[in-house]
């Protein structure tokens, strides 16, 4: 399902790292994911409000999801999808739960061992490091990002669930714009973000999943 394979979060802004004082400058893509992974290491939390348009299958349908997402250090997350379907995604820092109410169903699984390369959402919940896990590279932004700038992570490690993210961010803030996923089976999702701010204090409350009574537990280890 690209939902939950996809879901990912973004909350990234700063100033890009210089090193005058080095022998040698920075490539451009090692100073934007510096400046981008400093940023994400002093966020604690962050609220925003997120699209997802998803690209994917033999004839490339197109779905457009959208709904809003909080995110706390270390590994909770929460994702309400609010249109065309209601589905809720939580993460306690232990175990995720996908819950589809028109389905009668809930996904539980245990949170990835930390040794492992991080999935997309893990990464922005503070189990993940650009530069320790990933292979960056500045790319062209996507069409429309006018101001942006885009950087490219591919996987030390092959991870299943994901062959790149690219971080589309505000060129002058560093703040996130957009999170592109692309998946083994040549499925894009990507999220744009808007009202995002950044260490509001989250409750941890946010985090913790009630079991609706009557539905379905598919437990997956």
């Amino acid at each position: 399902m690209p939902t939950r394979r996809s879901i990912l979060l973004a909350c990234l802004a700063m100033t890009a790292i210089t090193a005058p004082s080095a022998p040698a400058q920075p490539a451009p893509s090692d100073a934007l994911a510096k400046a981008v992974q400093g940023h994400y290491q002093q966020v604690r939390d962050f609220t925003a409000s997120f699209e997802q348009a998803y690209v994917g299958g033999a004839l490339k349908r197109k779905t457009v999801e959208r709904g809003t997402v909080a995110i706390r250090k270390p590994g909770r997350m929460r994702w309400d999808y609010e249109s065309p379907e209601k589905k809720l995604f939580i993460a306690d820092g232990t175990r995720m739960y996908f819950y589809v109410p028109a389905d009668k169903q809930v996904r539980v699984s245990a949170m990835p061992e930390s040794g492992r390369v991080p999935t997309p959402i893990l990464f922005l919940a503070g189990r993940g490091d650009l530069l320790r896990d990933f292979r960056a590279e500045e790319v062209p932004v996507p069409a429309g990002a006018t101001g942006s700038r885009a950087l490219r992570l591919r996987p030390i490690r092959p991870e299943p669930e994901y062959d790149t993210l690219t971080l589309v961010v505000d060129g002058t803030s560093f703040a996130m714009r957009q999170l592109i996923v692309v998946d083994g089976q040549g499925g894009t999702s990507t999220f744009s973000f808007g009202n995002l701010r950044e260490n509001v204090g989250v409750a941890d409350s946010r985090f913790v999943f009630t079991m609706p009574k009557g539905v379905d537990v598919v437990t997956q280890e």
